[in-house]
Protein backbone atom coordinates (compact mmCIF):
# COMPACT_ATOMS: atom_id res chain seq x y z
CA UNK A 1 0.00 0.00 0.00
CA UNK A 2 1.00 3.80 -1.05
CA UNK A 3 0.11 6.76 0.07
CA UNK A 4 0.47 9.77 -2.19
CA UNK A 5 -0.24 13.28 -2.22
CA UNK A 6 -1.77 15.16 -5.35
CA UNK A 7 1.85 16.27 -6.22
CA UNK A 8 3.14 13.26 -6.41
CA UNK A 9 5.04 13.30 -3.05
CA UNK A 10 4.87 9.64 -1.57
CA UNK A 11 3.69 9.81 2.38
CA UNK A 12 3.83 6.22 3.49
CA UNK A 13 5.09 3.07 2.38
CA UNK A 14 4.14 -0.41 4.27
CA UNK A 15 6.84 -2.80 4.52
CA UNK A 16 5.75 -4.69 1.41
CA UNK A 17 6.43 -1.87 -0.86
CA UNK A 18 9.55 -1.41 1.04
CA UNK A 19 11.08 -4.48 0.62
CA UNK A 20 10.52 -5.17 -2.87
CA UNK A 21 11.37 -1.62 -4.25
CA UNK A 22 14.78 -1.65 -1.79
CA UNK A 23 14.13 1.92 0.09
CA UNK A 24 13.74 2.12 3.55
CA UNK A 25 10.95 4.17 5.07
CA UNK A 26 12.80 7.32 5.11
CA UNK A 27 14.29 6.85 1.34
CA UNK A 28 11.14 6.77 0.02
CA UNK A 29 9.55 9.68 1.16
CA UNK A 30 12.41 11.98 -0.72
CA UNK A 31 11.07 10.44 -3.93
CA UNK A 32 8.18 11.17 -6.19
CA UNK A 33 5.81 8.68 -6.96
CA UNK A 34 6.71 8.72 -10.92
CA UNK A 35 10.27 7.72 -9.73
CA UNK A 36 9.23 4.50 -8.24
CA UNK A 37 6.32 3.94 -10.39
CA UNK A 38 6.10 3.99 -13.98
CA UNK A 39 2.51 4.54 -14.98
CA UNK A 40 0.79 5.88 -18.24
CA UNK A 41 -0.71 8.99 -17.20
CA UNK A 42 -0.75 11.02 -13.73
CA UNK A 43 -2.43 9.99 -10.35
CA UNK A 44 -5.32 12.32 -11.17
CA UNK A 45 -6.22 11.37 -14.85
CA UNK A 46 -6.23 7.52 -13.52
CA UNK A 47 -7.98 8.21 -11.04
CA UNK A 48 -10.92 9.85 -13.03
CA UNK A 49 -10.73 7.05 -15.88
CA UNK A 50 -11.34 4.06 -13.78
CA UNK A 51 -12.08 5.20 -10.14
CA UNK A 52 -14.62 8.11 -10.59
CA UNK A 53 -17.80 7.13 -11.68
CA UNK A 54 -19.78 4.00 -12.38
CA UNK A 55 -19.07 4.43 -16.02
CA UNK A 56 -15.32 3.68 -15.58
CA UNK A 57 -14.06 0.68 -16.93
CA UNK A 58 -13.83 -2.16 -14.66
CA UNK A 59 -10.09 -3.25 -15.13
CA UNK A 60 -7.30 -1.96 -12.50
CA UNK A 61 -4.91 0.41 -13.75
CA UNK A 62 -0.99 -0.98 -14.38
CA UNK A 63 2.31 -0.20 -14.34
CA UNK A 64 6.01 -1.00 -12.80
CA UNK A 65 7.29 -0.68 -9.28
CA UNK A 66 11.33 0.55 -10.17
CA UNK A 67 13.08 -0.47 -7.14
CA UNK A 68 16.33 0.88 -5.71
CA UNK A 69 18.66 -1.40 -8.03
CA UNK A 70 17.06 -0.85 -11.38
CA UNK A 71 14.47 -3.76 -11.12
CA UNK A 72 11.26 -3.52 -12.19
CA UNK A 73 8.05 -5.12 -11.22
CA UNK A 74 4.23 -5.22 -12.99
CA UNK A 75 1.89 -4.26 -10.30
CA UNK A 76 -1.90 -3.73 -10.67
CA UNK A 77 -3.92 -1.13 -8.00
CA UNK A 78 -6.74 0.57 -6.89
CA UNK A 79 -7.04 4.06 -5.49
CA UNK A 80 -9.37 6.20 -3.51
CA UNK A 81 -9.24 9.95 -3.19
CA UNK A 82 -9.04 11.23 0.55
CA UNK A 83 -8.77 14.31 1.87
CA UNK A 84 -6.06 15.87 4.55
CA UNK A 85 -6.82 19.15 5.56
CA UNK A 86 -7.20 21.09 2.57
CA UNK A 87 -5.55 18.83 0.19
CA UNK A 88 -5.84 15.43 -1.44
CA UNK A 89 -4.57 12.46 -1.26
CA UNK A 90 -4.24 9.05 -2.66
CA UNK A 91 -4.14 5.74 -1.16
CA UNK A 92 -3.31 2.73 -3.73
CA UNK A 93 -3.57 -0.45 -2.73
CA UNK A 94 -1.53 -2.55 -4.95
CA UNK A 95 -1.56 -6.23 -6.15
CA UNK A 96 1.65 -7.89 -7.54
CA UNK A 97 1.16 -9.91 -10.36
CA UNK A 98 4.18 -12.18 -12.13
CA UNK A 99 4.86 -10.61 -15.49
CA UNK A 100 4.64 -14.22 -16.94
CA UNK A 101 0.40 -13.47 -16.36
CA UNK A 102 0.72 -10.57 -18.40
CA UNK A 103 -1.93 -10.42 -21.15
CA UNK A 104 -0.81 -10.48 -24.64
CA UNK A 105 -2.14 -6.90 -25.29
CA UNK A 106 -0.24 -5.51 -22.45
CA UNK A 107 2.55 -6.90 -23.65
CA UNK A 108 2.02 -5.45 -26.68
CA UNK A 109 1.74 -2.33 -25.52
CA UNK A 110 5.18 -2.11 -23.39
CA UNK A 111 7.20 -3.12 -26.08
CA UNK A 112 5.32 -0.66 -28.77
CA UNK A 113 6.22 2.10 -26.68
CA UNK A 114 10.02 0.48 -26.06
CA UNK A 115 11.10 -1.20 -28.94
CA UNK A 116 8.84 -0.02 -32.44
CA UNK A 117 10.85 2.70 -34.69
CA UNK A 118 8.00 4.81 -35.00
CA UNK A 119 7.05 7.86 -32.50
CA UNK A 120 4.60 7.69 -30.82
CA UNK A 121 2.73 10.32 -28.21
CA UNK A 122 -0.21 9.50 -25.84
CA UNK A 123 -2.14 12.30 -24.80
CA UNK A 124 -4.46 13.34 -22.64
CA UNK A 125 -7.99 15.11 -22.71
CA UNK A 126 -6.01 18.28 -20.62
CA UNK A 127 -3.17 18.02 -23.59
CA UNK A 128 -0.42 16.38 -21.67
CA UNK A 129 1.86 13.52 -22.81
CA UNK A 130 0.66 10.72 -20.81
CA UNK A 131 3.10 8.72 -22.58
CA UNK A 132 6.27 9.32 -25.68
CA UNK A 133 8.05 6.41 -27.30
CA UNK A 134 12.35 6.56 -27.29
CA UNK A 135 12.25 6.87 -31.37
CA UNK A 136 9.99 9.89 -30.77
CA UNK A 137 12.56 11.49 -27.88
CA UNK A 138 15.25 10.90 -30.83
CA UNK A 139 12.90 12.64 -33.51
CA UNK A 140 11.93 15.71 -31.16
CA UNK A 141 15.69 15.59 -29.79
CA UNK A 142 13.81 15.92 -25.96
CA UNK A 143 14.61 13.86 -22.66
CA UNK A 144 11.35 11.64 -22.09
CA UNK A 145 11.74 12.53 -18.32
CA UNK A 146 11.67 16.39 -18.58
CA UNK A 147 8.35 16.17 -21.16
CA UNK A 148 6.32 13.89 -19.60
CA UNK A 149 3.55 14.53 -17.60
CA UNK A 150 3.82 17.97 -19.24
CA UNK A 151 1.36 20.02 -21.33
CA UNK A 152 2.08 20.06 -24.99
CA UNK A 153 1.76 23.66 -25.01
CA UNK A 154 4.40 23.95 -22.13
CA UNK A 155 6.86 21.33 -24.93
CA UNK A 156 6.35 23.50 -27.93
CA UNK A 157 6.28 26.75 -26.14
CA UNK A 158 9.15 28.11 -28.12
CA UNK A 159 7.98 26.87 -31.64
CA UNK A 160 5.32 29.18 -33.73
CA UNK A 161 1.44 27.54 -33.39
CA UNK A 162 1.76 26.76 -37.51
CA UNK A 163 4.70 24.66 -37.16
CA UNK A 164 4.15 22.84 -34.01
CA UNK A 165 4.14 18.85 -35.00
CA UNK A 166 0.70 18.64 -32.60
CA UNK A 167 -2.26 21.06 -32.36
CA UNK A 168 -5.26 21.48 -29.71
CA UNK A 169 -7.37 20.48 -32.43
CA UNK A 170 -6.88 17.28 -31.99
CA UNK A 171 -8.89 16.39 -29.27
CA UNK A 172 -12.23 17.64 -31.22
CA UNK A 173 -11.38 13.97 -33.45
CA UNK A 174 -9.91 15.60 -36.33
CA UNK A 175 -8.69 12.44 -37.76
CA UNK A 176 -5.24 13.15 -39.61
CA UNK A 177 -3.59 10.40 -42.19
CA UNK A 178 -0.01 10.12 -43.76
CA UNK A 179 0.10 13.87 -43.06
CA UNK A 180 3.73 14.57 -44.43
CA UNK A 181 5.31 17.22 -41.74
CA UNK A 182 8.92 18.36 -41.68
CA UNK A 183 10.39 18.75 -38.32
CA UNK A 184 13.90 20.29 -37.42
CA UNK A 185 15.66 19.80 -33.52
CA UNK A 186 19.08 20.97 -33.01
CA UNK A 187 21.08 18.38 -34.90
CA UNK A 188 19.64 17.01 -37.95
CA UNK A 189 15.99 17.32 -39.96
CA UNK A 190 13.45 14.76 -40.28
CA UNK A 191 10.90 14.24 -43.32
CA UNK A 192 7.59 12.54 -41.33
CA UNK A 193 4.81 11.13 -41.90
CA UNK A 194 2.27 11.67 -39.07
CA UNK A 195 -1.17 9.54 -38.51
CA UNK A 196 -3.56 11.39 -35.38
CA UNK A 197 -6.63 10.11 -34.13
CA UNK A 198 -8.93 10.65 -30.54
CA UNK A 199 -9.15 7.62 -27.87
CA UNK A 200 -12.70 6.83 -26.85
CA UNK A 201 -14.31 5.24 -23.64
CA UNK A 202 -17.60 2.02 -24.14
CA UNK A 203 -20.13 5.34 -23.95
CA UNK A 204 -17.73 7.38 -26.90
CA UNK A 205 -16.26 9.97 -24.86
CA UNK A 206 -13.13 11.49 -25.65
CA UNK A 207 -10.74 10.51 -22.91
CA UNK A 208 -7.30 11.06 -24.77
CA UNK A 209 -5.80 11.16 -27.98
CA UNK A 210 -2.74 9.50 -29.77
CA UNK A 211 -0.08 10.69 -32.52
CA UNK A 212 1.80 8.06 -34.67
CA UNK A 213 4.85 9.26 -36.79
CA UNK A 214 7.27 7.91 -39.02
CA UNK A 215 10.48 8.88 -39.91
CA UNK A 216 10.78 9.03 -43.83
CA UNK A 217 13.63 11.38 -44.27
CA UNK A 218 15.72 8.35 -46.16
CA UNK A 219 12.81 7.95 -48.47
CA UNK A 220 12.22 11.18 -49.31
CA UNK A 221 15.68 12.28 -50.38
CA UNK A 222 15.87 8.99 -52.25
CA UNK A 223 12.86 10.17 -54.59
CA UNK A 224 13.98 13.48 -54.95
CA UNK A 225 17.68 12.22 -55.59
CA UNK A 226 15.80 10.08 -58.44
CA UNK A 227 14.12 12.88 -59.69
CA UNK A 228 16.75 15.48 -59.79
CA UNK A 229 19.00 12.90 -61.89
CA UNK A 230 15.81 12.31 -63.84
CA UNK A 231 15.85 15.73 -64.63
CA UNK A 232 19.74 15.92 -65.10
CA UNK A 233 20.27 12.77 -67.38
CA UNK A 234 17.09 14.98 -69.69
CA UNK A 235 19.20 18.27 -69.66
CA UNK A 236 22.55 16.34 -70.33
CA UNK A 237 20.96 14.53 -73.08
CA UNK A 238 19.79 17.76 -74.55
CA UNK A 239 23.11 19.44 -73.75
CA UNK A 240 24.64 16.78 -75.25
CA UNK A 241 23.25 16.82 -78.40
CA UNK A 242 23.11 20.99 -78.78
CA UNK A 243 25.77 22.84 -77.06
CA UNK A 244 28.69 22.25 -79.91
CA UNK A 245 25.60 23.32 -82.48
CA UNK A 246 25.83 26.15 -80.15
CA UNK A 247 29.52 26.83 -79.70
CA UNK A 248 30.53 26.64 -83.77
CA UNK A 249 28.76 30.00 -84.76
CA UNK A 250 29.37 31.68 -81.07
CA UNK A 251 32.97 31.31 -82.34
CA UNK A 252 32.29 32.92 -85.57
CA UNK A 253 30.39 35.65 -83.89
CA UNK A 254 33.41 36.33 -81.04
CA UNK A 255 36.30 36.35 -83.95
CA UNK A 256 34.38 39.19 -86.37
CA UNK A 257 33.55 40.99 -83.00
CA UNK A 258 36.98 41.10 -81.72
CA UNK A 259 38.10 42.32 -85.67
CA UNK A 260 35.12 45.38 -85.37
CA UNK A 261 36.15 46.35 -81.76
CA UNK A 262 39.68 46.90 -83.01
CA UNK A 263 38.56 48.31 -86.33
CA UNK A 264 36.52 50.61 -83.80
CA UNK A 265 39.31 51.51 -81.57
CA UNK A 266 41.66 52.35 -84.39
CA UNK A 267 39.21 54.60 -85.92
CA UNK A 268 38.28 56.48 -82.73
CA UNK A 269 34.95 55.22 -82.65
CA UNK A 270 34.33 54.65 -78.75
CA UNK A 271 30.31 54.79 -79.02
CA UNK A 272 30.85 51.69 -81.24
CA UNK A 273 33.53 50.07 -79.40
CA UNK A 274 31.62 50.06 -76.21
CA UNK A 275 29.04 48.44 -77.38
CA UNK A 276 31.18 45.49 -78.39
CA UNK A 277 32.70 44.65 -75.34
CA UNK A 278 29.17 44.81 -74.18
CA UNK A 279 28.46 41.99 -76.74
CA UNK A 280 32.09 39.89 -76.24
CA UNK A 281 30.98 39.93 -72.21
CA UNK A 282 27.79 38.47 -72.62
CA UNK A 283 28.87 36.33 -75.33
CA UNK A 284 31.09 34.60 -72.87
CA UNK A 285 28.37 34.17 -69.89
CA UNK A 286 26.83 32.21 -73.37
CA UNK A 287 30.00 30.37 -73.23
CA UNK A 288 30.10 29.58 -69.50
CA UNK A 289 26.59 28.48 -69.67
CA UNK A 290 27.34 25.90 -72.82
CA UNK A 291 30.43 24.24 -70.83
CA UNK A 292 27.91 23.74 -67.86
CA UNK A 293 25.49 22.01 -69.63
CA UNK A 294 28.14 19.79 -71.39
CA UNK A 295 29.26 18.91 -67.86
CA UNK A 296 25.71 17.53 -67.10
CA UNK A 297 26.05 14.42 -69.66
CA UNK A 298 28.15 12.19 -68.55
CA UNK A 299 31.86 13.38 -68.52
CA UNK A 300 33.59 11.51 -71.43
CA UNK A 301 37.03 11.43 -69.95
CA UNK A 302 36.86 10.62 -66.53
CA UNK A 303 39.84 9.18 -64.86
CA UNK A 304 39.18 7.31 -61.64
CA UNK A 305 42.09 6.56 -59.26
CA UNK A 306 43.29 6.31 -55.64
CA UNK A 307 43.63 9.97 -54.13
CA UNK A 308 44.55 11.93 -50.86
CA UNK A 309 41.49 13.99 -50.43
CA UNK A 310 44.20 16.24 -48.25
CA UNK A 311 46.83 16.53 -51.38
CA UNK A 312 43.74 17.62 -53.41
CA UNK A 313 42.75 20.33 -51.28
CA UNK A 314 46.17 21.94 -49.68
CA UNK A 315 46.17 22.11 -54.07
CA UNK A 316 43.35 24.34 -54.21
CA UNK A 317 44.11 26.38 -50.87
CA UNK A 318 45.89 29.31 -52.63
CA UNK A 319 42.83 29.46 -55.12
CA UNK A 320 40.55 29.49 -52.69
CA UNK A 321 42.11 32.03 -50.52
CA UNK A 322 42.93 34.40 -53.24
CA UNK A 323 38.85 34.52 -53.78
CA UNK A 324 38.57 34.53 -50.07
CA UNK A 325 40.75 38.36 -49.84
CA UNK A 326 38.75 39.74 -52.26
CA UNK A 327 35.32 39.11 -50.25
CA UNK A 328 37.13 40.25 -46.54
CA UNK A 329 37.32 36.07 -45.44
CA UNK A 330 39.34 34.60 -43.70
CA UNK A 331 40.25 31.43 -44.75
CA UNK A 332 40.91 28.35 -41.85
CA UNK A 333 41.55 24.73 -42.90
CA UNK A 334 40.77 21.66 -40.58
CA UNK A 335 43.07 18.64 -41.46
CA UNK A 336 42.44 15.37 -40.51
CA UNK A 337 45.96 13.67 -41.14
CA UNK A 338 46.35 10.10 -42.71
CA UNK A 339 42.89 10.39 -44.03
CA UNK A 340 41.99 6.85 -46.27
CA UNK A 341 42.50 7.12 -49.88
CA UNK A 342 39.30 7.54 -51.83
CA UNK A 343 38.36 6.48 -55.63
CA UNK A 344 37.70 9.77 -57.49
CA UNK A 345 38.35 11.81 -59.93
CA UNK A 346 41.42 14.62 -58.87
CA UNK A 347 40.27 17.09 -61.49
CA UNK A 348 36.47 16.82 -60.57
CA UNK A 349 36.75 16.57 -56.90
CA UNK A 350 38.92 19.77 -57.48
CA UNK A 351 35.65 21.43 -59.46
CA UNK A 352 33.39 20.31 -56.51
CA UNK A 353 35.51 22.04 -53.67
CA UNK A 354 36.12 25.13 -55.48
CA UNK A 355 32.68 25.27 -56.82
CA UNK A 356 31.13 25.03 -52.95
CA UNK A 357 33.85 27.19 -51.86
CA UNK A 358 33.65 30.20 -54.00
CA UNK A 359 29.24 30.18 -53.27
CA UNK A 360 30.26 30.00 -49.76
CA UNK A 361 32.86 33.30 -49.68
CA UNK A 362 30.09 35.11 -51.85
CA UNK A 363 27.12 33.83 -49.32
CA UNK A 364 29.73 36.43 -46.92
CA UNK A 365 29.39 39.73 -48.18
CA UNK A 366 30.02 41.69 -45.56
CA UNK A 367 33.10 39.27 -44.47
CA UNK A 368 33.08 36.19 -42.38
CA UNK A 369 35.02 32.98 -41.93
CA UNK A 370 35.42 29.82 -44.16
CA UNK A 371 36.33 26.72 -42.71
CA UNK A 372 37.04 23.90 -44.37
CA UNK A 373 37.60 20.42 -42.28
CA UNK A 374 38.32 16.88 -42.77
CA UNK A 375 36.72 13.89 -41.02
CA UNK A 376 36.17 10.15 -41.41
CA UNK A 377 33.04 8.15 -41.22
CA UNK A 378 33.92 4.91 -39.97
CA UNK A 379 30.68 3.97 -39.55
CA UNK A 380 29.51 4.30 -43.23
CA UNK A 381 33.08 4.08 -44.26
CA UNK A 382 33.31 7.49 -45.79
CA UNK A 383 36.05 10.50 -45.92
CA UNK A 384 33.92 13.73 -45.46
CA UNK A 385 35.09 17.17 -45.90
CA UNK A 386 32.57 19.83 -44.35
CA UNK A 387 32.65 23.65 -45.78
CA UNK A 388 30.94 25.77 -43.27
CA UNK A 389 30.55 29.42 -43.83
CA UNK A 390 28.90 32.22 -41.78
CA UNK A 391 26.37 34.00 -43.99
CA UNK A 392 23.12 34.78 -43.23
CA UNK A 393 21.99 30.70 -44.17
CA UNK A 394 19.58 29.70 -46.53
CA UNK A 395 15.82 30.17 -45.66
CA UNK A 396 14.09 26.33 -44.88
CA UNK A 397 11.76 27.25 -48.10
CA UNK A 398 14.96 27.00 -50.52
CA UNK A 399 17.04 24.69 -49.33
CA UNK A 400 15.21 21.52 -50.68
CA UNK A 401 15.45 23.34 -54.10
CA UNK A 402 19.57 24.42 -54.33
CA UNK A 403 20.44 20.62 -56.36
CA UNK A 404 17.53 21.85 -58.89
CA UNK A 405 18.66 22.64 -61.96
CA UNK A 406 18.81 26.47 -62.97
CA UNK A 407 17.56 27.12 -59.25
CA UNK A 408 19.80 29.98 -58.26
CA UNK A 409 19.71 33.00 -55.68
CA UNK A 410 22.54 35.14 -57.89
CA UNK A 411 22.02 37.99 -59.72
CA UNK A 412 23.67 36.22 -62.54
CA UNK A 413 24.14 33.09 -61.51
CA UNK A 414 22.78 29.65 -63.85
CA UNK A 415 21.67 27.89 -61.23
CA UNK A 416 23.93 24.89 -62.44
CA UNK A 417 27.14 24.92 -60.45
CA UNK A 418 25.81 22.58 -57.55
CA UNK A 419 23.89 20.41 -59.95
CA UNK A 420 27.17 19.64 -61.67
CA UNK A 421 28.60 18.96 -58.53
CA UNK A 422 26.03 16.59 -56.96
CA UNK A 423 26.05 14.74 -60.43
CA UNK A 424 30.11 14.35 -60.21
CA UNK A 425 30.29 13.25 -56.41
CA UNK A 426 26.83 10.68 -57.23
CA UNK A 427 29.19 9.18 -60.17
CA UNK A 428 31.90 8.85 -57.41
CA UNK A 429 29.37 6.98 -55.19
CA UNK A 430 29.49 9.86 -52.37
CA UNK A 431 26.83 12.21 -51.69
CA UNK A 432 26.29 15.96 -50.86
CA UNK A 433 24.23 17.20 -48.05
CA UNK A 434 23.67 20.64 -46.95
CA UNK A 435 22.59 22.04 -42.97
CA UNK A 436 21.71 25.53 -42.34
CA UNK A 437 19.73 26.69 -38.80
CA UNK A 438 19.58 30.30 -39.47
CA UNK A 439 23.50 31.40 -39.53
CA UNK A 440 25.92 29.98 -41.75
CA UNK A 441 26.03 27.04 -43.83
CA UNK A 442 28.01 23.66 -43.77
CA UNK A 443 28.05 21.29 -47.06
CA UNK A 444 28.91 18.36 -46.19
CA UNK A 445 31.27 16.35 -48.71
CA UNK A 446 31.09 12.41 -48.28
CA UNK A 447 32.64 9.99 -50.39
CA UNK A 448 33.42 6.57 -49.61
CA UNK A 449 36.71 4.68 -49.07
CA UNK A 450 37.44 1.21 -49.32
Amino acid sequence: MLVVDEDGKIILATDQVLKYSGYSAEEITHISFPQLFKVRASLRELYEFYFKNDSSPGEWPHGFLVGKNGETMFYQFSMLKLMRGDKYMYLLTMKHQDSSQLSLLQRFSDAFLKDINLGVLLISVSFTLVDVSDRACQILGMDREHILNKSLDEIFATIPSQHKLVQRTILNGAVVRNHAVSWTNNEERFELLLDSNVLKDNQGNIVGAYVIFKDVTNMRSLEEMVQRSDRLAMIGQIAAGTAHEIRNPLTSIKGFLQVLRRTFEVKGMEREQSFTVVMLEEINRINELVNEFLLLSKPKHVSYERIDVTEVLRGILPIINNEAILYDVNLQYEASYHLPEVIADKELLKQVFLNVCKNGIEAMSDGGVLTISEKVDTVERNVCIDIHDTGSGIPMFVIDKIFDPFFTTKDTGTGLGLSVCQRIIHDMGGTIRVSSKGYGTTFTISIPYT
